[in-house]
């Protein structure tokens, strides 16, 4: 489990991907290393992702072919920046909400504005999500735990303070940009328990 809120920016060091099998990521990084062992979870731009092997600078990830369908990780390259999240540790305090690293689907952004020092970014989603995506709830866009300022049919807006900015990669990224998405985990739970509810009526 993660709490959404970034402890690095990394960048890809190598993306072993497009392939039938063993597709991998390596990810050049500092801080996320601290207590790093084998099979440790580190969330890759909002991505749970197990270490099967690291260095003094790196680490590196494998990709499920699930993976690689519902996120934005096989459009990486050797650059491109990763947001990074050690998995919380009991005890912790939790800065941002509960956040799995199991992405439900892949986003747009559609706008990017300014509000004084913020950026007011709105961001396309698939119809299906909408239901959870609710004005002043939670979401985590590549991992990066956020509060929906404001909702249409098909969209959602985040007002993004300065220091956000500088670090997580939403600061970095264009309209036209895709991103990972997890809605709020307790919602899907409501929802579940409701609709086996009323099928049991």
């Amino acid at each position: 489990m993660f709490t959404g809120i970034v402890e690095e920016i990394g960048s890809v060091r190598e993306a072993l991907t497009g392939r039938e099998r063993d597709n991998e990521l390596v990810i050049a990084c500092s801080t996320v290393l601290g207590d790093v062992r084998l099979g440790d979870s580190i969330a890759v731009s909002g991505v749970c992702l197990t270490v099967t092997a690291w260095g003094e600078d790196w680490f590196r990830v494998g990709l499920a072919p699930e993976t690689l369908r519902r996120t934005t990780l096989g459009q990486l390259r050797a650059g491109d920046p990763v947001n990074l999240e050690r998995a919380v540790a009991a005890g912790q305090r939790m800065g941002g909400h509960y956040v799995q690293g199991h992405v439900d689907a892949t986003g747009t952004i559609v706008a990017i504005g300014r509000e004084g020092e913020s950026k007011i970014i709105t961001i396309e989603a698939p119809q299906a999500l909408m239901p959870y995506i609710v004005e002043k709830g939670f979401i985590a866009v590549d991992g990066t735990s956020l509060t929906i300022t404001a909702t249409t049919a098909h969209t959602f807006s985040l007002a993004i303070i300065a220091h956000t900015q500088e670090w997580a990669i939403i600061g970095r990224q264009t309209v036209g940009d895709q991103v990972n998405l997890e809605v709020d985990i307790l919602a899907k739970y409501v929802e579940n328990i409701l609709l086996r509810r009323e099928q049991t009526v």
